[in-house]
């Protein structure tokens, strides 16, 4: 009896075996036939995006269909861009859908900016093309490419100081990116740093937030006096300005130096 459950076991596998093979050898293939077509953003389409409207539309990426010929499926799309002028050798995606167009906002083009490497506040030439594709392992159909300009904002991290004043780059404004970043150092929890060019004799300080609004965040900031009242060592090419407000003013030479907040050795330091 026991010899009998063994080979009808066997005899059982065997038949899924075949069966299996049967189906792959059956299975309908899908031949690629006509690549899709893109057709905007044109080569004339520029934009600066800029973190005010980063819930807003950029642009609507439209293409012609691609076409297989084999049983009807779904066809994934993938938005791709690359640096101009070299040939998609590392595109970045920016999104997948099974659409024929695709509206982009102006955080999403911006993060697949940021993430390919593109240069923030600066005008860049993009490539971009649609990616086709059938099922997993399916043989991709790529798009005609345009090649647009775009200048992106910078994603600033979420622990970041500011600086605003007349000895730094922006002035005293929150307009646009005028406001210069004040880092955290990397794998510190109380250090911050800068390289800003500063005015000679003119004044800044340092902000706690930012509400990337033209009207900024006033209200929480450190000036000269609380940093001294609470014991720091203060490099002597900053003063207290004297100014009403206790700003920072910078006395040393008018150039690019980098400036250290150091909160748990209690220093100030220019570079």
């Amino acid at each position: 009896m026991k010899n009998i459950y063994k080979i009808l076991i066997a005899f059982i596998g065997i038949l899924v075996v075949s069966c299996n093979a049967d189906d792959v050898e059956n299975r309908p293939v899908i031949e690629p036939v006509l690549a899709p077509v893109l057709l905007t953003p044109q080569n004339d389409f520029n934009i600066i995006l800029t973190k005010e409207n980063e819930n807003e539309v950029a642009t609507t990426v439209i293409w012609e269909d691609a076409k297989y010929d084999g049983t009807q499926t779904v066809v994934n799309y993938t938005i791709e861009i690359a640096k101009a002028g070299t040939d998609f050798a590392a595109p970045t995606a920016v999104t997948t859908t099974t659409e024929h167009y695709r509206a982009l906002t102006v955080m999403e083009l911006n993060s697949a900016l940021v993430n390919g490497g593109f240069i923030e506040k600066q005008e860049n030439s993009v490539d971009i093309r649609i990616k086709a594709t059938v099922g997993i392992g399916s043989e991709a159909q790529y798009s005609n490419f345009h090649t647009f300009k775009a200048t992106p904002y910078h994603t600033p991290l979420a622990s970041s100081h500011w600086l605003v004043g007349a000895a730094t780059p922006g002035g005293w404004t929150w307009d646009g990116d005028a406001e210069t970043e004040f880092p955290l150092v990397s794998g510190k929890t109380d250090v911050y740093k800068v390289t800003v060019v500063l005015t000679q004799n003119a004044a800044f300080r340092e902000f706690l937030g930012n509400n990337f609004t033209s009207s900024g965040n006033w209200d929480a900031s450190h000036n000269y006096t609380y940093y001294s009242s609470n014991g720091f060592t203060i490099d002597p090419e900053l003063i207290n300005a004297g100014d009403g407000d206790s700003n920072f003013q910078y006395t040393g030479p008018t150039g690019e130096r980098t400036l250290t907040i150091d909160n748990t050795a209690k220093t100030i330091t220019l570079e």
